[in-house]
């Protein structure tokens, strides 16, 4: 055993102890943000199906890591080589606008100049419960208040207002 694994401890999860634990802890709070830093913000703030798949596997993967479920550098590895890859599909997406498609979706116009697309709504699972608790929390009164709904990439609701 050389003294890295002394200190990060080997074996089976129960093979490691309390403090090796807790070193494997700090190591991967600084790694994790490390990768947040090199994934960039839109990794974790976005939330397209990409983004969520790419925070699920990193969560999974140094979870794993810090427990002793999977060997510590190898599963360290794996979680930069997700995020590079991560890294490498949002810059093609950003050109290609096929790939941003596959990758990220599109987003889906659910009610113009106040008239709602029921078949729209239909299509991306939006009820008119969802839509109204997204004019409420936009401030909107009515309808008829909204020129523009669209169900964004991320998920989220962004709605134009009338003006006037």
């Amino acid at each position: 055993m050389n003294g890295f694994e002394a200190v990060i401890g080997q074996g089976t999860p129960m093979q490691i102890t309390w403090w090796q634990m807790s070193v494997r802890a700090v190591i991967i709070f600084a790694y994790g943000v490390i990768l947040l830093r090199v994934a960039g913000q839109r990794a974790f703030g976005r939330q397209s199906a990409l983004d969520i798949v790419l925070t699920v596997l990193i969560g999974s993967n140094l979870s794993r890591a810090m427990t002793g479920g999977s060997p510590f550098l190898p599963t360290m590895a794996g979680s930069a080589a997700l995020v590079l890859l991560y890294y490498t599909s949002i810059h093609i997406a950003q050109r290609s606008d096929r790939i941003g498609y596959l990758l990220k979706g599109t987003h889906q116009v659910l009610v113009r100049d106040g008239h709602p697309d029921p078949a729209a709504m239909r299509q991306v699972g939006v009820s008119d419960v969802d839509l109204h608790e997204t004019f409420r929390s936009e401030g909107v009164d009515s309808l008829s208040d909204v020129k523009l709904a669209t169900l964004e990439r991320s998920g989220h609701v962004s709605v134009v207002k009338r003006k006037g």
